[in-house]
């Protein structure tokens, strides 16, 4: 079983890599045999969706960027979860994981192939009430269109999902109540795996 998280933030390992680590410490801390990794978006060439239906007719895509690494990562039959992170951007998904969300259009086409997947969602804002729930809400949507399976973050706390105030001009997350969402996130998504 593998439960892969995407990065969408354009800083590396910053504010929602920490954030989507703490979910895959609460993977491991209820299956560690669980395979899990994050993918970064960062300073990848990941071009928005143009709809040309090129994935219409056949399993890939026309563009020619980074992308086709990220299809070949999320084809995998031993995928059971897909953890996305954004940073709140204007109240809203980061413009990177909107591009993300729209290129994997793909795998709707063709065969609903994210079809039961366990989906969570992990979201770092520049305030407490900075947009986190709504960016979730959205990001839900996407994975409601391919037939996922979105989860909360569980027992304790039982909201949207990771929810992270991520402080200005601090170098590393300080909000332990946001950090506690996104390990209970991790934890339910390994839990709900389980009875697969």
């Amino acid at each position: 079983m593998k439960i892969i998280a995407i990065n969408c933030s354009p800083k590396a390992q910053r504010n929602t890599y920490q954030a989507l680590q703490e979910s895959l410490k609460g993977i491991a801390n209820i299956n560690p045999s669980i395979e899990t990794s994050i993918i970064e978006l960062a300073n990848q060439d990941i071009r928005d969706c143009q709809d040309c239906g090129f994935c219409k007719n056949k399993f890939g895509c026309s563009q020619k960027d980074d992308f086709q690494d990220i299809i070949n990562a999320l084809d995998d039959d031993d995928l059971v979860g897909l953890i996305i992170g954004s940073p709140v951007y204007m109240g809203s998904m980061s413009g990177l994981c909107k591009s993300f969300i729209d290129r994997t259009v793909i795998f709707r086409r063709n065969g609903f192939k994210f079809r039961n997947i366990i989906g969570g969602v992990v979201t770092t804002g520049g305030s407490r009430n900075g947009g986190q729930e709504l960016t979730i809400q959205t990001i839900q949507t996407a994975m409601f269109i391919h037939d996922m399976l979105p989860v909360s973050d569980g027992n304790e706390t039982s909201h949207f999902g990771g929810t992270v105030w991520a402080k200005k001009g601090e170098p590393k997350l300080v909000d332990d109540t946001g950090l506690t969402t996104c390990f209970n996130l991790g934890k339910r998504m390994a839990q709900l795996a389980g009875k697969f």
